[in-house]
């Protein structure tokens, strides 16, 4: 990937937020944190993120909730649940509402950074894709438009 990936971490407990900002700094991402819900959307419509990190508990909302308003909100945004409170019900409701992943606290760095290239390497190539099918669109538009022209000058 050519371009530093941005990620929001948003959970309410400074300390993880600073643990893991640091190791995903330190792996080359660009990090932003929020502590909570309405911070999150916040800095969502106000920056670009290639992903963000998104704690089930957080004190203003659920985690699914800001899931669902972030969906909305940039919805080729990967979206990461984390929570230490894990249930199956839990992950079914996440990934349901559209989590593109569910990785448990305590947070194994390692994990956390493997789930984190794979989605973001996935991302990278369906980006690459739309681009390609945009492009295709706009070649027969133009070709349409073209054929268009012609038969109309011999008319």
């Amino acid at each position: 990937m050519t371009d530093i990936a941005r990620i929001l971490l948003i959970d309410d407990d400074a300390s993880i937020r600073r643990t893991i900002s640091k190791a995903l700094e330190k792996a080359g991402y660009k990090v932003d944190t929020a502590e909570n819900g309405k911070e999150a959307l916040e800095k969502v419509r106000a920056n670009f993120y290639n992903l963000a990190l998104i704690d089930i508990r957080l004190p203003d909302m659920d985690g699914t909730k800001l899931l669902t308003s972030m969906k909305d909100t940039t919805p080729k945004m990967i979206k990461i649940i984390l929570t230490g409170h894990p249930a199956l019900e839990n992950a079914i409701d996440a990934v349901n509402k559209g989590a593109d992943a569910y990785v448990t606290k305590p947070v194994k760095i390692a994990e956390l950074q493997k789930v984190i290239k794979e989605r973001l390497e996935k991302q990278v190539k369906d980006n690459e894709f739309d681009e390609q099918k945009i492009n295709e669109f706009v070649q027969t538009r133009l070709k349409r438009l073209e054929t268009e022209e012609k038969d109309k000058e011999r008319k």
